[in-house]
């Protein structure tokens, strides 16, 4: 195995990357994901599969799980995607879920903290909230790719995504070519 991480799943366009992430990220690690009543429903009309990974699966609003306890061990958490609310509440440490809390978590214990917001145009609060976090320890990754790869398909779009992601948690991957390679 190659860590022990966080997935949390919030109420915004962009699933395909959610869904890649797990089937990627489940078989070399340990997971525990949350995902929010929104996302549930985006997934539904973006045809997205969440579930039946190899997984825990915490609950939104259980405040009280293992997860939300900065006892509890783990080596980062990724938000993708990030709604603008989810960014927002934990910008100014507002922890009403557990999504939120995990990453009140995470930044007051220094762990890896990758929050992925799909959302443009950007307002000044966006784009505020986003340097607030980063200035906590969080890394912003914007669920944009590259095209130097010359990719073909949607898929190859969200490999090139989910693997700066396996870069950031230190997992090993063979997603993509790199800048440079053939």
């Amino acid at each position: 195995m190659s860590g022990k991480f966080v997935v949390g799943i919030t109420g915004a366009s962009g699933m395909l990357y959610a869904e890649r992430l797990l089937e990627v990220l489940t078989p070399k690690a340990e997971v525990t994901v949350i995902i929010s009543k929104t996302a549930e429903k985006i997934a539904k009309i973006e045809g997205a599969t969440l579930s039946g990974f190899d997984a825990e699966y915490d609950a939104i609003d259980d405040l009280c799980a293992a997860v939300a306890s900065g006892s509890f061990q783990y080596d980062g958490l990724v938000v993708v995607p990030c709604s603008m609310k989810t960014l927002g509440a934990v910008a100014n440490g507002f922890s009403s879920n557990l999504i939120t809390r995990v990453a009140d978590v995470a930044l007051k214990e220094k762990r890896t903290c990758i929050m992925m917001p799909r959302e443009m145009p950007l307002s000044r609060i966006h784009l505020q909230n986003m340097l607030t976090l980063t200035d906590a320890g969080a890394t912003m990754m914007m669920l944009c790719p590259g095209f130097y790869l010359r990719p073909k398909t949607i898929g190859d779009l969200a490999d090139m995504v989910v693997g700066r992601v396996l870069d950031h948690l230190k997992v090993d991957h063979d997603l993509a070519v790199r800048w440079g390679e053939e």
